[in-house]
């Protein structure tokens, strides 16, 4: 978790402080938007689609910049969340929450220690949270998360509901996904990059489905939070007879935009699509509908050769735990049928294969970039590489 955490201050560093060369002058920014399919034939046999917006600028995600100070400097908080996730946490139904996770000290011996200090820390924030969400949750326990339960039950992990993390609980009425989306992104996001589409707007739909929920994350690092709002849809008992993979599918639209926000220059890595395929035998991509960008292995990673050419890149490409990136190139919209690829069947193509040299330092930048994101949208799943 800590490498991860490492990984997201690397992204932020990098989007704030420095554009970078490579093609049509490739630059990174710190709002990220993330749409992502699972698609799990080994345990829950459940497909969950997601779309993830997150930024380390409080100018994109508007969290008030006192509160997201104090929430940082404070030291003993991992974690701000919001969820009208199902039973956030055991105990709790029918609710939504307001989790405020603090670390545990080791000086406390005895539940009721653990409790009273956690109840302390996470007492000095909660009214002001109530406001900037305009929310009325209330005091329900405390708990400790001494398994991953909870993080099943919620869709995440580590400092958000992992084992050994404490929660303040604090509960109040369930609201609708919709609506409750259409509240908090009208808070949270400002109206430039509302109006500016792509991601934002699939997820606004995806608001409306019957099993939408929405989680969004404050979760502090040394010099600046990542801020994080997610609206996930679940298709239980759907995956197993899944063979030909269609990602917006699962979306429920036959197009994928990027926002607007990014047309003032080049950003091929601001936006992703990925795919994580995860069955019991061993499977392969195959049949794939659109294009698979050049790709090589630098180091453990497998990279695009050319980020201004759209395309897949599969790493790994078969085996028990599949996992795809598609990235937009110099296009802007994505069609569905492009976006398709069978499970099984014929070889992948040759041409994710091809070797071409580069600048070293072009190839150090793209790595860190590539696999910050990737860090970045699993963060909120119990999914490891």
């Amino acid at each position: 978790m800590q490498k991860l955490v490492f990984l997201f201050f690397l992204s932020a560093v990098i989007g704030v402080s420095v554009n970078y060369s490579y093609s049509q002058e490739m630059s990174l920014a710190t709002f990220q938007e993330t749409a992502q399919v699972i698609i799990d034939k080994s345990i829950s046999q459940n497909v969950t689609a997601s779309i993830t917006l997150q930024s380390t600028s409080i100018q994109e995600i508007k969290i008030p910049a006192e509160l997201e100070q104090r929430i940082r400097e404070n030291g003993n908080i991992s974690a701000v969340t919001v969820t009208n996730q199902n039973q956030c946490v055991l105990g709790v139904s029918d609710e939504s929450c307001i989790l405020i996770n603090v670390k545990r000290n080791p000086e406390d011996k005895n539940f009721l220690q653990i409790q009273n200090r956690t109840i302390q820390i996470a007492g000095q924030f909660i009214d002001e949270i109530n406001e900037v969400f305009d929310t009325n949750a209330e005091l329900h326990s405390t708990f400790i998360h001494s398994s991953d339960e909870a993080s099943v039950a919620m869709e995440t992990s580590g400092v958000i509901s992992g084992r050994g993390t404490i929660s303040a609980v604090y509960t109040m009425p369930m609201e609708d996904t919709d609506s409750m989306y259409e509240k908090i992104s009208a808070i949270l996001i400002p109206k430039i990059i509302r109006d500016s589409g792509g991601f934002y707007d699939v997820a606004r739909n995806l608001s409306h489905q019957e099993n939408s929920k929405m989680t969004v994350s404050i979760i502090p690092t040394e010099n600046r939070s990542l801020l994080q709002l997610r609206l996930s849809v679940n298709y239980p008992q759907t995956a197993s007879e899944i063979n030909q993979v269609s990602p917006l599918e699962f979306l429920k639209t036959n197009e994928l935009k990027r926002s607007d926000y990014f047309s003032s220059g080049f950003y091929p890595l601001n936006s992703i699509i990925q795919i994580v395929v995860l069955d019991s035998e061993d499977t392969k991509v195959s049949d794939v509908k659109g294009n698979i960008t050049p790709s090589q292995i630098i180091g453990d990673e497998r990279i695009p050769t050319d980020i201004s050419e759209k395309g897949w890149i599969f790493d790994p490409q078969e085996g028990q735990r599949i996992q795809g990136k598609y990235i937009f190139g110099k296009d802007t919209t994505i069609s569905k049928q492009e976006l398709e690829f069978s499970l099984g069947g014929e070889q992948l193509q040759n041409k994710q294969a091809e070797k071409i040299e580069f600048d070293e330092s072009i190839v150090v930048v793209i790595i860190i970039t590539v696999v910050a994101i990737a860090a970045a949208v699993f963060y909120l799943k119990g999914y490891k590489k």
